[in-house]
């Protein structure tokens, strides 16, 4: 019966399994993900150097561990890639779990490195935010409770998932750190949309959105300033953004040359929030049309495979988890040239970073199990058994 509703696809009796994942798995988003990786080694080569002088440490030991981390990072990917769906939710809400206690746990244990919010903890050899971790947790188990929400007396899922976002952007928004909070509500808005969301509704959350954001400018200095300062018309030109977009303007087309960049040795964060500055000074805009261009070949084929996706969790997850990854990118590149305030976000697999890589490694590993071919009809045969 199942197949008569469904369809099915021959299946390769006791096919060994990394086989059957690389039959499955969408190589041009691995791929993309790999040169990614590779574009950050060789930006670290240029942006950490003169991070590891003002440490007093070896001239490539930033470089050494972001190897080390990206190669941890690619392993955790192909591990969350081998994974089916089922295990995908499983783990899913594991990690939120995790990464929630961990979240409200940091006003006593968490640390602020003097950036003015405490975000982070800190083991001594490394250190991370929760919140990274947080995020795909967040969007699966959204996605299955919204998921479950379509079936014959499911749960009230749509309700639940909006409950639970409200308590995780409120924590968010208490440390404060509106960017976060941002990207999760952006997250779960795009779920919520893609499941089937009126038009009513999601005007009353765009509301809800709006206003909330007219609280935190009359109520939080920090978020204030972060916005009197993107809406000014002239940018100190001591300020990150200032160094960031003229690096952007004098890298042209071909870039000043591999070495020859100056940004990287006054920007503070050009290893990590400004990264895309350094690959635009150096290398001009021919290595930023790239970057580009690799981030788009994973979302939008990872978008085109789950069209084609019967299983509600599945399109649901892989569609959240495709976006947010997008998002994260655009608002990165868009702080460098200065088209959103600034934000705190690294860019994903480029950046110089330790949890912040893994915790990309667990999102598009995700993603990239969630896009695999199984054995299941195409989308399409729904219509056409129905003629």
């Amino acid at each position: 019966m199942t197949e008569m509703v469904y369809g099915s696809m021959p299946a390769r009796v006791q096919e060994p399994v990394l086989p059957r994942w690389w039959r499955t798995i969408d190589k041009w988003s691995l791929t993309a993900i790999l040169v990614l990786i590779g574009i950050g080694m060789l930006l670290g080569l240029a942006a950490s150097v003169p991070l590891a002088a003002k440490n007093n440490l070896a001239p490539f030991y930033y470089v050494q561990r972001e190897a080390e981390f990206g190669a941890l990072a690619v392993v955790v990917m192909i591990v969350f890639s081998l994974l089916p769906p089922d295990t995908i939710r499983r783990a899913g809400v594991l990690g939120f779990a995790l990464g929630f206690v961990a979240l409200i746990c940091l006003p006593v244990f968490g640390t602020n490195f003097d950036k003015g919010a405490i975000r982070w903890y800190s083991l001594g050899f490394v250190s991370f935010q929760p919140v990274e971790f947080l995020k795909p947790g967040f969007i699966v188990i959204s996605a299955w409770l919204m998921a479950a929400a379509s079936q014959v007396a499911g749960p009230p899922g749509k309700a639940l998932s909006f409950g639970l976002l409200l308590v995780v952007a409120g924590c968010l928004a208490n440390q404060p750190d509106f960017g976060q909070t941002m990207l999760v509500i952006f997250a779960w808005g795009v779920i919520y949309f893609v499941s089937g969301a009126r038009m009513t509704w999601i005007a009353v959350i765009l509301g809800l959105v709006a206003g909330g954001g007219v609280v935190a400018y009359h109520h939080s200095e920090h978020f204030a300033r972060r916005i009197d300062g993107f809406l000014k018309v002239d940018v100190d030109p001591r300020s990150q953004i200032a160094y960031a977009t003229n690096a952007i303007q004098e890298g042209g087309i071909f870039g000043v040359g591999v070495g020859n960049g100056q940004v990287k040795w006054v920007l503070p964060d050009a290893h990590t929030d400004f990264i895309i500055a350094v690959a635009a000074e150096e290398y001009g805009l021919i290595l930023v049309l790239v970057i580009l261009a690799l981030y788009g070949t994973v979302v939008i084929r990872s978008l085109l495979r789950l069209t084609k996706e019967r299983d509600p969790f599945v399109r649901l997850a892989g569609t959240g988890l495709a976006c947010i990854f997008a998002v994260q990118a655009m608002i990165n590149i868009g702080v460098s040239v200065r088209l959103v305030p600034t934000k705190g976000m690294t860019l994903p697999f480029v950046s110089y970073g330790g949890s912040s890589v893994i915790a990309a490694g667990i999102t598009v590993g995700m993603l990239l199990a969630l896009t695999r071919i199984r054995p299941q009809g195409q989308i399409s045969d729904i219509f056409r058994q129905g003629r």
